[in-house]
């Protein structure tokens, strides 16, 4: 017997779905995960593939993968940029080639800020970088 002034349980109720993000796009249950695996080179696929209703974790990926070329290019770039200096300038070249090895901490330093980012809900917007991700 129930005890009079007691309610009794209310019925089940399946959860709600989950919130819908910007652009009407669902929300990935993973999205703090997905957007730090879009800024670690090839692995920007993962989200790339995976995640293809929540938008927002879309556009860190691509972002990541165009970001992953655009550092192969400068890796590339800089590697032919130490070869000219240390063969033209002898010894003094070493000194400019420690300079340009600090050069190679740059896309470190940007992957840091984008990830930082992403995971705090904002975009990291790279000037003549980041306009090739709505192009795909």
């Amino acid at each position: 017997m129930s005890e009079p002034g007691v309610p009794p349980p209310p019925p089940y109720a399946p959860p709600p779905p989950p919130p819908a993000g910007p652009g009407g796009s669902t929300v990935s249950p993973n999205r703090t995960l997905m957007i730090v695996l879009s800024y670690l080179g090839l692995l920007a696929l993962i989200p790339f593939l995976t995640e293809k209703d929540d938008q927002e974790v879309q556009w860190h990926a691509k972002n990541g993968l165009v970001l992953f070329a655009a550092e192969i290019i400068f890796w590339i770039a800089l590697r032919i940029v130490s070869g000219v200096i240390y063969r033209s300038m002898g010894c003094m070249g070493c000194f400019a080639g420690a300079v340009l090895g600090l050069a190679n901490l740059a896309p470190l330093a940007v992957n840091v800020i984008c990830i930082i980012k992403g995971t705090s809900g904002q975009r990291f917007v790279i000037p003549g970088i980041s306009q090739f991700v709505d192009r795909f």
